[in-house]
């Protein structure tokens, strides 16, 4: 495998840096969205029922246990509960515009390497076929073999090496992109059930 790359000449370097890039980021994404969907899982429930029963402190107790941005929303929206509906709404949407940035954590830089990745494979094969037509121009029709051969294999695993570092990439980032979209919506409607929550709890109590 190892003389697989060295063959792919210098253009693997920078390949392999974004592999190695993508692969850290993928992981870090994968761990980010598990957490917060094992998080959010039970929180509204038990809010719910908190609020229900008017036990503002517990419920904010409850969402300090959960470490996700539905919970630091919910906070949010329960620390306001006194101002009027559209001071909460502000409040959580301000709140919301703090949050949104950590679903989108490192996934422009993952889009970037999937276009790059694909990009410097072509690059390879480009500079490949240079090398092995220089070869053909140096030393006749036919060559020398193996430094043709050579030339032939940087285009080859160049281009190889760009498409399996990009292609991944590119399917990770469509897969984030949704479960954000997803998530982001959720927050949206469970924000919006917790207004009214509160509200009609606080005229309940007038």
């Amino acid at each position: 495998m190892l003389s697989i790359l060295i063959s792919g000449g210098p253009v693997m370097i920078p390949i392999i840096l974004c592999a190695v890039i993508a692969t850290v980021i993928i992981i870090e994404r994968l761990l980010f969205f598990h957490s917060v969907k094992k998080g959010q899982r039970d929180l509204m429930p038990r809010l719910r029922s908190a609020i229900d029963k008017g036990h503002f402190e517990e419920a904010a107790a409850i969402c300090d246990t959960v470490d996700s941005p539905l919970s630091r929303l919910m906070k949010t929206g329960i620390s306001y509960r006194e101002y009027s509906e559209s001071s909460i709404k502000e409040a959580v949407m301000n709140q919301a515009n703090r949050e949104i940035p950590r679903f989108e954590k490192f996934l422009s830089t993952l889009g970037t390497i999937a276009n790059i990745a694909t990009l410097l494979g072509l690059l390879g094969t480009v500079t490949g076929n240079i090398q092995a037509f220089g070869v053909l121009g140096d030393m006749g029709t036919m060559g020398n073999p193996a430094v043709l051969a050579g030339a032939i294999a940087e285009a080859l695993v160049t281009t190889a090496a760009g498409l399996v570092v990009s292609i991944p990439a590119i399917i990770f980032y469509n897969y984030f992109i949704s479960e954000m979209n997803r998530m982001i919506t959720e927050m949206e409607s469970s924000v919006s059930d917790l207004v009214l929550l509160l509200v009609g709890k606080k005229k309940n109590e007038i």
